[in-house]
């Protein structure tokens, strides 16, 4: 049984595509989030990036991507991300791994003086890792328009001790992310 002290996470590098295509499409089960993933790393407009993978042992089991983001016509554009996607291969799934891949991306994006990051995603699971749903309602419309009976899924978290006292506004993604197909929940 795998427990999260078996599990190692690490920054991706470019030796690691072929793991982070298994480790999307396995989670998935389909290679959309995967070639998804493979266009981001090498988007200069989602620069700088982070991405982790999660080992058990020497096999790669989760991996997530976090992209930079900006506020769409704003004068002072802080440090923003947006978390797309998390995955987690379907036999190491609801074990912790993918809470501790979110974790330690938040590390790291502290460390980095981001200050906000956005996830459109399961509105009961991104909450436990400090996530507040319905980002809208905050001043912060999602690149797309969510529908209102999803907006609970478009959410945020700052990364500050300011809060939430910096810019509000659309968000603009990496252009890779940037597609109205990818923005339904």
């Amino acid at each position: 049984m795998t427990t999260s002290e078996d599990i190692n996470i690490r920054e991706t590098d470019i030796g690691d595509l072929e793991r982070i295509i298994e480790v999307e499409t396995l989670a998935f089960g389909s290679d959309i989030e995967a070639k998804l993933v493979s266009k981001l790393l090498s988007d200069k407009s989602a620069e700088p990036i982070v991405s982790l993978l999660a080992f058990n042992a020497d096999e790669a089991v989760g991996h997530i991507f976090f992209s930079r983001a900006y506020f769409d016509n704003a004068p002072n554009q802080p440090l923003i991300y947006i978390l797309a996607p998390l995955a987690v291969k379907p036999t190491f799934q609801r074990k912790g791994i993918g809470g501790i891949l979110i974790k330690k991306g938040l590390e790291i994006l502290k460390e980095k003086n981001a200050e906000l990051v956005f996830v459109l995603g399961h509105k009961k699971y991104y909450p436990k890792y400090g996530f507040i749903p319905d980002a809208g309602k905050l001043g912060f419309a999602a690149p797309y328009p969510i529908p209102n009976k999803d907006a609970d899924a478009w959410m945020v978290q700052s990364l500050n001790p300011k809060g939430f006292e910096n810019e509000h506004g659309k968000i603009r993604c990496a252009d890779e992310l940037n597609k109205p197909e990818l923005w339904k929940e």
